[in-house]
């Protein structure tokens, strides 16, 4: 049976390539070499891909959707189950499969997998991996005689033979390599962050419509980042799933390591973070530390407070919550807080909303006239004050960025600059510019040439 996150593959329009194989064969590794960048997880630990990873991937310059997929097994037990269901769901909507097998052994799970791929032998491709020097190359011969038409040597690790795949799929799909590659349309990007089992995936799911991450009560049951794709009021998004985010003390496994490590670089790769917390249990030191990271980023926040559905009910007790995380973390001052219960899809609508206010904000830029007009009113209202040097000045600013959203503001002396009258301007910048729901940064240069900036 197909689920639905499998089925909306197509809704792309885009070719789907699907690579299957059994655990530790390498898929993640020949993943990461075609679309050439470290989107999967790879360690030497079997199943350590779980969730479908779909990338669009540049084919002869012809946009396809490639999807590494968790490894196939036999014995299927707990998590084991939901892995192959949701990989053996590839098989009926790919348009090419990748199955990749180790040139030194045939497993039974690889035969299960020759077996389950007979009915899609026209669009097989098998690659035979770890074919890593000359002396492997005869390894290849023997999985001919499984019938499969299309046999080719490769090395994920060290990229021998990907040019003969990809001249394989580009026949198989009918496509011709051509110069130019199309352009692609910006999408919102959406990154997930939080503790383990704070409703991540739940939510994940509920915005894409499908089943895009596997939700379990396990924690770190989500490793690499699941990406999915969603509309929302004629606006594309992107919305990256991450790995639940635990203090260095509480990380044991290598790859917890990496998913966690992978989840703080999707802060990079994010217009706006939803900053997940658990209401039931509120902020804590970690989920500062993600904030501080945010911040010093640029990126939009939004704290999701989630599973408002086990709340007690009691008057002003949501208040209290958001009171309370105003209070400890002043550093997210400027964020929006928004209760949602990602399970019932309640205020859901309302998240929606506000990360599209946020990222309206975040591309938002100023005149310079403009913001020299106010600057003069908010200099006649409250002055800089003076050094021992006299009187600091500001003669006038401009906006240099957005997003992130950067000011700088030239002066006589940014030697000793007050740092009260920089959260001034940042204050006033926010109230009258319309910023009051992001990061604002300002920096100083003086009025001097050859002057080196400062960021403050």
């Amino acid at each position: 049976m197909i689920d639905s996150e499998t089925l909306s593959l197509h809704e792309t329009g885009l070719p789907v390539i699907a690579i299957i194989g059994r655990p530790n064969v390498g898929k993640s590794t020949l993943f990461n070499r075609l679309i050439k960048k470290r989107r999967a997880i790879t360690d030497a630990t079997p199943g350590v891909t779980r969730d479908p990873i779909p990338e669009r991937w540049l084919l002869g310059n012809h946009p396809v959707l490639l999807v590494d997929s968790g490894g196939v097994k036999l014995d299927q037990e707990g998590l084991d189950f939901l892995v192959t269901k949701k990989s053996l769901g590839l098989l009926q909507v790919a348009d090419a499969i990748v199955l990749l097998m180790d040139c030194t052994e045939v497993t039974a799970e690889d035969e299960m997998l020759i077996s389950a791929l007979r009915p899609y032998t026209e669009k097989t491709i098998i690659a035979v991996n770890k074919v890593d020097d000359p002396v492997r190359d005869d390894l290849v011969w023997d999985f001919h005689r499984f019938g499969y038409p299309r046999v080719i040597g490769v090395s994920s690790a060290h990229g021998l033979g990907i040019d003969v795949l990809e001249e394989q799929l580009l026949e198989m799909l009918d496509l011709e390599e051509v110069q130019d590659a199309p352009e692609e349309t910006h999408r919102v990007r959406i990154a997930v962050l939080g503790k383990p089992n704070t409703g991540k995936s739940t939510l994940t799911n509920l915005l894409t419509g499908k089943e895009t991450s596997i939700v379990s009560e396990i924690p770190g049951t989500t490793r690499d980042v699941i990406m999915g794709e969603f509309s929302y009021k004629g606006t594309a998004y992107t919305i990256l799933d991450t790995a639940g985010i635990r203090r260095k003390s509480k990380v044991e496994e290598d790859v917890e390591y990496y998913s966690v490590n992978r989840a703080i670089k999707t802060i990079d790769d994010a217009d706006v973070v939803l900053l997940m917390i658990d209401v039931t249990t509120g902020l804590v030191e970690q989920d500062k530390k993600i904030a501080q990271l945010i911040v010093r980023r640029g990126k939009g926040v939004v704290l999701v407070f989630n599973k408002t559905d086990l709340l007690s009910g009691v008057g002003n007790e949501l208040q209290a919550i958001k009171d309370r995380a105003r209070f400890l973390f002043p550093i997210l001052s400027f964020a929006p807080i928004v209760p949602i219960s990602a399970k019932d899809g309640l205020d859901v609508e309302k998240l929606l909303d506000c990360i599209w206010s946020v990222w309206r904000q975040l591309t938002k830029r100023v005149e310079t006239a403009q913001l020299n007009n106010f600057l003069r009113d908010w200099s006649e209202a409250y002055q800089p004050p003076r050094g021992t040097q006299g009187h600091f000045k500001i003669y006038y600013g401009t906006q240099v960025s957005a997003p992130p959203v950067r000011f700088l503001f030239f002066v006589n002396r940014k030697k000793d600059f007050p740092q009260g009258y920089l959260q001034y301007l940042k204050n006033c910048i926010r109230r009258d510019l319309g910023f009051t729901q992001i990061p604002v940064e300002v920096e100083l240069k003086e009025r001097r040439r050859n002057s080196p900036e400062t960021r403050l």
